[in-house]
Order: C-alpha cells, then sequence, then structure tokens
C-alpha cells in the first residue's frame, strides 16, 4: 500500500488551476478586468515608492513604512496576478510541482510580513501621537529597519512551516486545485492522506500570527484614542484622526479577509467562497492601499501635486 501511493505521490508533477467556473465569453471579462486591476496596483505602488523616495517631506518613518508596504504590495499581487491573467487565456491552466510550491511560499511570505509591518506601523503611529517629543529618538532610522527586517523573518518563518506541512502531503492522482493559485486550503482538499495536523497548524498559525497583530493594533490605537481625547484642540484631534484613518482602513479591509480565508474551522469547506475573499485579498487590496494612503493623507497629496508641478 505504501508503495502504491509513494508510486502514485511520484505521479503528480503538475497541478491544473480550474480557477473561475465560469462560460468562455465571462473568462475574457474576467481577464479585462484582473488586468485592470493589476496595472492599476502595478501604477500606484510604484508610484508611490517612487513619491516617497523624491519628496524631502517625506522622509519620515511613517512614510518609511508606507513604502514597504507598498513594495509588499507590489511584490504579493505580482506572485499571483501573473499566472492568473496566463490561466484566463489559456485551456491547459497547469502549474508545476515545483511551481507551485514557489508560488505559495512567496506568497505567504508577503502577505504574513504584510500583516505584521501594518501592526508596526500602528505602533508608530502610538508612538508618534503619544510621545510626541521622544518620538524621533525612538524610532531611529536603525530601529526602523530593524522592525522592517524583523517583519520579514516573522514572515518567512511562517511560509517555510506552511510550506513544508503542505508539501510534505501525499498528492495520489488527483491534481486539480479548485482555485486560481497555489493555497493551502486547495492543496489540502486534494491530499490522499489524513490532512487533520495539516488543518490544525493552519488554524493555530493564523489565529497566533492575527491574534498578536491585532491586540498590537488595538492596545495601540486605544492609547491614541486616549490620548486624543485629551487634545483641548478640535483642529488637533481632527487631524490626528486623518493620519490613523487611512491605516485603520488598510487594517480592517486586510485582516477581515485573512481572517475569513484562514482562522476559521469551517473556511476551507468552502472553495467558491474563498476564490471570491482571495481576489479581495490578492488584486484588490493592493489596488486600495495606494489609493487609500494617496487620498486621506495630505502629506502624500502635496508631494504628487509638487512633482505633477514640477514637471
Amino acid at each position: 500500500m505504501k508503495s502504491k501511493l509513494n508510486r502514485n505521490f511520484s505521479e503528480v508533477t503538475e497541478f491544473i488551476l480550474l480557477g473561475f467556473r465560469t462560460p468562455p465569453k465571462l473568462q475574457i471579462l474576467l481577464f479585462l478586468a484582473c488586468l485592470l486591476v493589476y496595472v492599476v496596483t502595478l501604477v500606484g505602488n510604484i508610484s508611490m515608492i517612487v513619491v516617497i523616495k523624491m519628496n524631502s517631506r517625506l522622509q519620515m518613518p511613517m512614510y518609511f513604512f508606507l513604502r514597504n508596504l507598498s513594495y509588499l504590495d507590489l511584490c504579493y499581487s505580482t506572485v499571483i496576478a501573473p499566472k492568473t491573467l496566463a490561466n484566463f487565456l489559456s485551456n491547459e491552466k497547469k502549474i508545476s510541482y515545483k511551481g507551485c510550491a514557489i508560488q505559495f511560499f512567496f506568497f505567504a511570505l508577503f502577505v504574513t510580513t504584510e500583516g505584521f509591518l501594518l501592526a508596526v506601523m500602528a505602533f508608530d503611529r502610538f508612538s508618534a501621537i503619544c510621545s510626541p517629543l521622544l518620538y524621533p529618538v525612538q524610532m531611529s532610522p536603525k530601529l526602523c529597519v530593524q522592525l522592517v527586517t524583523g517583519s520579514y523573518v516573522c514572515g518567512c518563518i511562517n511560509a517555510v512551516v506552511q510550506t513544508s506541512f503542505t508539501f510534505s502531503l501525499l498528492f495520489c492522482g488527483e491534481n486539480r486545485l479548485d482555485h486560481f493559485f497555489c493555497d493551502v486550503p486547495a492543496l489540502i482538499k486534494i491530499s490522499c492522506v489524513d490532512t487533520f495536523v495539516n488543518k490544525v497548524v493552519l488554524f493555530i498559525l493564523s489565529a497566533l500570527i492575527i491574534i498578536t497583530i491585532t491586540t498590537t493594533i488595538l492596545v495601540s490605537y486605544a492609547y491614541i484614542l486616549s490620548t486624543v481625547l485629551k487634545m483641548p484642540s478640535t483642529h488637533g484631534r481632527s487631524r490626528t484622526f486623518s493620519t490613523c484613518g487611512s491605516h485603520i482602513a488598510v487594517v480592517s479591509l486586510f485582516y477581515g479577509t485573512v481572517f475569513f480565508m484562514y482562522a476559521q474551522p469551517g473556511a476551507i469547506s468552502s472553495p467558491e467562497k474563498n476564490k471570491v475573499v482571495a481576489v479581495l485579498y490578492t488584486l484588490i487590496i493592493p489596488m486600495l492601499n495606494p489609493l487609500i494612503y494617496s487620498l486621506r493623507n495630505r502629506d502624500v497629496k502635496d508631494a504628487v501635486k509638487i512633482i505633477l508641478h514640477s514637471k
């Protein structure tokens, strides 16, 4: 029996990504919609990186983290979008076993890193608002680099664990993934061995990451709210809330979808719902993030105007 499983396992050298089960005519519309979203994502995030890099007024910790956020959005959408777009125009929709593992590893790396970076950005806002005099000393360039590096380390650890557990499973002949990219729930579903441990690892890791990060964000904003309510000036309160509004919007979008996708015990059993949610956090959110920050942040808007007028 064991040799039979091993023989069948060795036969699975590629996966077929079933993607969205829609009529061929609708596939073209979906391709065009996803292409438009991806192009806007590229333009928006590259523009944000360039604007922050070029403007001397934006050389502060908050914008250093925002630049890294744009870089991560650019990376993890690029891990998914090109292959998804190619599959819309292909009849085979194949991805190699190794390619699937690589795609999932980098996706898990960048998404987890972004989660921790959002917590770092909340801590940055806490330091700036609650300890304004100590802020330049506390959030030194060295600490900023260390916090971003730490986010990547946490993302890498999660990606290594998730990839190792998922791709140690046996796939006995069945290679059709009911998804548009390689993700844990879809891979677990087609495995021919007991996946209880993998489901538990997925749930526990996702829950630990989300609880750690949301606790950091909630505690930071509790102190921020307490500080803001003590401000005598209404203008000061509204300005402070406006600087935090963009971050709160991004956090709500990101963690709402990630929690729905990975931190529910029943999330794996609804592939069609998972695809819709996955579109949100792999394509839509990376597109919205630079728009949210550029529309709600006065400094970014002013920097864009300076660059446009200089031309």
